[in-house]
């Protein structure tokens, strides 16, 4: 029985993507509240027959790269070139050390690859040598003059939109970009292209009308559209926390040090108002509570800043193609005041989660001087989380 053979992936993301419009590379801006590059990779990242992703990068954007993929394996990010034909050179050189019997190479503007077409792309190189994914043409094309005049229609029946991943054998694709390099050409806009310049039969496999490649603002906003509007499984979870004060000389209040006279008697940094949070997340995901995801008999969370639980339940929305979409959380004491701490707790809330700030709410009341925190003994707290699902029974 033969081995099946070993694949890598080349994430091709030096470019700046201009026509895009402001806002920065556009591989780095959120659609569907996941930046562009992490939807690009992720499929690749979780698939089984991929064994190595490479990303190639502006090397002006290593920090936001990071950021932008937290969680997704990758190898060690390589600098691309001035054209798209270069940063791809790149990546394969980067690969050629321990070369894979095979390499797809991926825009990382095409955010919405699905498992399937990755499969099609891996079995189509291993059965021809070099294939891309493509969709049939349903308009009528028109060839037209330098001024604009028609000067033919070709037939559609023969026509087909190029995608990417496209996929090859590893060293025969290497060979046609480094014959390209010595001789000057950089003018290919695709590796198919080269492909085919070197002399290589380039096949073809099924695409997927999805996966479009982001290039304008009218591409982000109806792709935005579309993302929220299959988001149809809307839910409401409720989180309450409640902590005794105890020896310190501040509190963590939603993700804020809060210079005080007592701090919390708690197992962690005691931040009720983030604990409140976390479990009105996991409750709107149907998926336990913060004791169950971070157990207080776990000497692990000693003295745990509590941001990293709150970024452990968005990121459980996000791994359930999911979205938050409002948080609130409500402080019960009688001291310290909240009022003047409500926008940086706020801030603090949105910066963790990645939300707009208009998307989280802080409020506070007292209890009248009634029960524990009426007479100061601690602090309670409510929250509410909004998120957005793809519907399932």
């Amino acid at each position: 029985m033969s081995l099946a053979p070993k694949a890598a992936v080349i994430i091709v993301a030096a470019g700046r993507g201009l026509r895009a419009g402001a806002g920065g590379p556009k591989q780095y801006r959120t659609i569907g509240g996941r930046t562009v590059i992490a939807r690009a990779m992720a499929p690749f990242c979780n698939h089984a027959e991929i064994a190595l992703v490479q990303p190639v990068l502006n090397p002006d954007d290593s920090g936001i790269f990071e950021e932008a993929v937290r969680g997704l394996r990758h190898l060690p990010p390589v600098s691309g070139g001035a054209t798209r034909q270069g940063s791809v050179r790149a990546g394969l050189e980067a690969l050629a050390a321990d070369p894979p019997d095979i390499v797809l190479i991926h825009d990382a503007a095409r955010a919405f690859v699905t498992p399937a077409v990755i499969s099609r792309a891996v079995a189509a190189a291993a059965r021809t040598g070099a294939a891309i994914p493509v969709v049939a043409v349903t308009d009528t094309i028109k060839h037209v003059t330098t001024i604009g005049d028609v000067d033919a229609t070709p037939d559609r029946a023969q026509l087909r939109i190029a995608q990417t991943p496209q996929a090859f054998h590893f060293e025969t694709i290497l060979d046609a970009h480094r014959r390209a390099a010595r001789e000057g050409r950089d003018d290919f806009t695709d590796d198919a292209a080269i492909a085919e310049w070197a002399g290589l039969t380039v096949a073809t496999f099924e695409g997927d009308l999805a996966n479009m490649k982001l290039t304008t603002p009218e591409d982000f906003a109806r792709e935005e559209a579309r993302l929220v509007a299959a988001l149809s499984d809307i839910r409401t979870g409720t989180g309450f926390d409640v902590h005794a004060f105890g020896d310190g000389d501040h509190l963590m209040l939603c993700g804020v040090r809060v210079p005080y006279g007592r701090g919390f008697l708690a197992h962690s940094d005691g931040d009720v108002g983030l604990h409140a949070l976390v479990d009105a997340v996991l409750g709107a995901l149907a998926d336990g509570d913060i004791g169950s995801h971070f157990p207080p008999s776990d000497p692990k969370w000693k003295g745990a800043a509590s941001d990293q639980f709150l970024i452990h339940a968005m990121e459980r929305v996000a791994a359930r193609g999911g979205r938050v979409a409002h948080l609130e959380v409500t402080l019960i004491c009688e001291t310290p005041k909240i009022g003047p701490l409500r926008e940086t707790m706020r801030a603090r809330i949105a910066e963790i989660t990645g939300l707009p700030l208009s998307r989280v709410a802080v409020k506070a009341t007292t209890t009248e001087r009634l029960g524990f925190t009426g007479r100061q003994e601690g602090i309670a707290a409510t929250a509410s989380a909004t998120i957005r699902l793809p519907w399932s029974e």
